[in-house]
Order: C-alpha cells, then structure tokens, then sequence
C-alpha cells in the first residue's frame, strides 16, 4: 500500500467516527508530528496494559496450582501439571488465527473485545477456587480459556506495528511485547500478595488455611495462615474492567489497514468465530490427549500436538469466507519457505523454553524441594513427608520470567551489531549446558532426604537458562527480519510465536511427567539434547561456510 500523501491531504488524521481513522500516514514527517505520533502512542500506552493482562491471565495457573498443593486441594501434582499445560496448549492454539484479527475487525475492536473476554476465566477461576470440592475439570475449563490470553499476543503485535512509522517499529514493538512479557513477573508478585487479604469482601468469600508453608517475594508464610486463593482470580477482572473501558474509549481502527470491518458488530462477530474454531479443535485435542475421566487418552502429547495445529490450519482455511479467505491463502505461503520451518524450531528454543519454564518452574519447586525423599522399609523412594525447609516457589519464582523479559531488548540490540545467529548459537551452547546441569541438580535433589540444599544451585542455572533464553528471544527475531522480505516477515513472526507458545503446553507435561515417574532430571537431559540438535540446525542454515543464508 502506497503511503505517500496526494498534495491534497492534510497533515492531520482524518477521523471518520470516534474510533476509525481514515487517514492514515505515519511514514510522511508532517503528518506524524501533525497528530499521529500522539494517536499511535496513545494505542501503545493502551495496548501494554491489556497485553500484560493477557500473560497473567493466561499463566496464572502456574502460581495457582502451588497454592491448590499448599491448601490442600485434593489432587495429585500430577493433575496439577495438567492445568498448566491446557492454558499452555489453548494459549499458543489461538495465537495462529489471532494473527488475522487486525486486518479483519480492526485494532481497537479486537483488543477491546479480546480482553474483556478474559474477565470470563478471571471471574470463574475465582470463583471456583472458593471450594476445595470443586471437581478437577471445572479448574481444567478455566485453564482452557485462560488461554485467550496467550492468543491476545499475535493480535497485539500486529496492531502496533500498523500504528508506527517503519523506523520506529522496533521500539514499539519492542515495548509492547516486552512489557507485555512482564505479565508473568506482575502476576507472580501479584498473586501472592491478593491472597494475603481479604479485597472483595462478602462476594469475595472467606479464607482458607494453609496446609504447608507458602510465601510470597518477602518470604515464607506459615502453615495456618488464612488465605484468600480466590483472589488470584478476581483481581485480574478487577483490573481488567477499566483496561477494557480504557480500549474502548481511547484505542482506534485504522481503515487504511481494515478497510472493511463491516461495523463493531460484524468485527466482533469475526473474532469470535475464528476463536471459536480454535478452541473447538483445541478442545477435541485435548479430549483425545487427556486421561479418563476428563478425556480419553488416545493420544500422547508428540502426536497430540501436530495434530492440533495442522487441524487448526485446515479448519481455519476451510471454513473461511470472503476476505477471510483471501487473507489466509496469501500468508499460508511461507510454509513452502525451508526458512520458516527452521525460524520455527530455533523460536521454539527461545521462547518456548521462556514461557514453557515460566509454567513449569514454580509447581517444579514446591514438587521436588517442599518435601523430604526418603526410602521406605522395601527401599522405595517417598515423596510426602514435609520439608520443614523448604524454600517457597512463590518467593522465588518470579525472578525467571523478570530477567527473561528484561534481557529481550538487549538480545536484540547485541544481534544488530554482530549478528542474529551468532547470537543464538552462543546462548544455544549455554542452554545445552545449563539445561543438563539443572537435570543433574534435579536428580540429586530428588533424592535426598534435605533437598533444599541444592536449591541455591537450581535456582542459579535456571536463571541462566532465563537469561540465555531471553536473549535469544531478541535474537531470532531479528534473524527473521533479515532473512524473510517484509511481505512474508509478519506472518513468519507470527507463526513462530504460535508454534513457540506450545512449550507452555510442553514443559510443564514433560516435567510433570518425569517428576510423577520419579526421574525429573530426565526431562531436563531431554531438553539439552533438544538444544544441541537445534545448534547444529543453527550452524547448518547460517552460519557455515556455504550456509543458506549467512548471518552475519
């Protein structure tokens, strides 16, 4: 689309009603300083808020499931595992058709409606944590459409980008999704604190006890202290009414990106379609993939997995119409790029080891360091007598995610001056090692009558593991911007953050299922491995001597 303005323009926005403007031209110097630049800052300043909501809600199960084990709720860490991994798997799901929404029903429409839709699992999270009865699948459907947060991601990133002239993408882009990125850290400081008290009075409930030692960033809270789970529901709603009122009244549709919305109405009703075709394949995934009695267990998660995003593209493609259509058979040719492919798996590294670790880390401390492991009479390793010791997720876990999404920018601000694949190799190495290391902590931990003598340990490789990834996060995309054109680099963005949002849904399976087969450090190794070989596919496309594409 040609941006230049005819002599006839003026150097203002053309405001066709109060939320769509007409006109729109940030690459001409006076109509940017006339009024866009203070437009499109006003949507940034909007759209971080809404954004970093949506990473709360949709990885707040991570911090909920620990407190569930404290309080005593009656389910198998195993089972806990499972919430973690359905918000994981829906999240990264409804990234792949939220990629279109922008150009369909419009930036202010799709986030407005985006976010107040996360009131829904906010609310009944809340809700049903009130009673220790509640049966496991209820927390399971509100795991499903927490998810909705991680969708918001791609929509996000595509509406910035159409606000921002070219030269200023980067940082907005930049802050949008990093401090987007901050919704784990937020929600890991936030969580603790709302069940510290009692902030929605009569509607809110009442407390329970704790069964075993929790914490929060200042440290460690004792056993019988009252505690108001609930809140790790309503306080994201509580927040959320006046970002969505706030997106409402103050963000725009720009009609030279979605020309044809059709009305708020018809907008909506796109959004809700494509999420709803999503989250009918996602939820047949996963009834096909979960144990009996939820689901019937048909599937392991390696066949699971493909199957579920190869279904939710041909669904998606299928069930199209009219521009719908258009749009999906234009971005579906970077598949028969060999670039997208391997841009794919070396994202997957980045961040889906970030958010995937983000899910897993905080039930992974409370499992392996919140009890003593100490043989039976038979010589049969226990894992249920108490650790008086024990150090709390909820005091430590926050850390991860904060220094992962604080360390992005300078991933790639190092990756512009020597080089985006030079970069991902480097913190590939570190995560090899890290990660094997962190399994070896793991097993020893595992097996020790003290194990919170190893946590200094686990928690320092960790935090590398955070480091690296977030600085490889900055890399790969900028290792996308060079080799892809600008055509084809928004739909591989895109779909890499799908595909990489799927190791929320992987980490937490694969560790909750080597810590219940009493071999956690297994998953560990096998994720060291998985590094290697995505060190060697790093080297082979671009950095040997007769690479695909040299970068540098």
């Amino acid at each position: 689309m040609d941006l230049s303005p005819p002599s006839t323009q003026t150097s203002a926005p053309v405001v066709r009603s109060r939320a769509d403007i007409a006109d729109w031209r940030p690459e001409d110097a006076t109509f940017w300083d006339g009024g866009g630049k203070a437009i499109a800052t006003r949507n940034l300043w909007i759209s971080i808020p809404n954004l970093l909501c949506g990473f709360a809600v949709w990885l707040m199960w991570g911090i909920i499931t620990v407190q569930m084990l404290n309080l005593g709720f009656p389910f198998k860490p195993a089972e806990l595992f499972t919430l973690t991994a359905i918000a994981g798997l829906m999240g990264a799901t409804l990234r792949i058709p939220a990629s279109f929404f922008i150009r369909l029903s419009g930036g202010r429409n799709t986030v407005f409606l985006t976010s107040a839709m996360l009131i829904i699992p906010a609310i009944w999270t809340g809700i049903a944590l009130q009673d220790k009865s509640t049966p496991l699948w209820v927390f399971q459907a509100c795991a499903f459409l927490s998810g909705i947060g991680g969708g918001n991601f791609s929509a996000s990133m595509s509406n910035i980008n159409t606000f921002f002239p070219k030269k200023q993408q980067g940082l907005a882009l930049g802050l949008n999704a990093g401090l987007g990125n901050f919704g784990v850290t937020t929600m890991q400081i936030l969580i603790p604190l709302a069940m510290t008290v009692s902030l929605f009075g009569a509607f809110g409930g009442g407390s329970m006890l704790l069964a075993k030692d929790s914490g929060w960033i200042f440290g460690k809270i004792l056993a019988g202290t009252p505690t108001w789970i609930q809140n790790a529901g309503f306080i994201w709603a509580a927040i959320l009414v006046p970002l969505v009122i706030a997106a409402w009244f103050g963000m725009n549709n720009l009609l030279t990106v979605t020309p044809n919305h059709g009305g708020t109405l018809a907008a909506f009703g796109k959004i809700i379609y494509l999420y709803g075709l999503a989250l009918a394949v996602g939820g047949l995934g996963l009834y096909l993939y979960l144990p009996a009695p939820t689901g019937l267990g048909l599937l392991n998660m390696w066949v699971a997995l493909p199957l579920i995003i190869v279904a939710c593209l041909g669904v998606m493609k299928m069930a199209a119409f009219g521009e719908m259509k258009g749009n999906l058979t234009k971005q579906f040719e970077i598949f028969r790029n060999k670039h997208t492919w391997s841009m794919t798996i070396l994202y997957i590294v980045t961040f889906g080891s970030f958010i995937g670790f983000s899910m897993a880390l905080p039930l992974s401390i409370t499992v392996i360091f919140g009890f003593q492991h100490i043989p039976d009479a038979n010589g049969v390793m226990q894992h249920t007598l108490k650790n008086p010791n024990a150090p709390s997720a909820l005091t430590y876990a926050w850390i991860g995610p904060f220094i992962g999404a604080a360390i992005r920018p300078v991933g790639g601000w190092i990756s512009d001056k020597v080089g985006g694949s030079i970069v991902t190799q480097v913190i590939s190495v570190v995560m090899v090692g890290a990660s094997a290391a962190v399994g070896y902590v793991m097993m020893q931990a595992y097996g020790s009558a003290t194990p919170e003598q190893y946590f200094p340990m686990f928690l320092g490789l960790f935090m590398l593991l955070f480091l690296a990834s977030g600085i490889g996060n900055g890399s790969t995309f900028r290792t996308i911007g060079i080799i892809f054109d600008r055509v084809q680099a928004g739909p591989v963005l895109g779909w890499t953050a799908a595909v990489g949002a799927y190791g929320s849904f992987v980490a937490p399976v694969v560790i909750g299922a080597q810590i219940k087969a009493g071999t956690p450090q297994n998953a560990m190794y096998g994720f060291a491995v998985f590094y290697a070989l995505c060190l060697i596919l790093n080297w082979w496309f671009y950095l040997r001597r007769n690479a695909y594409v040299k970068n540098p």
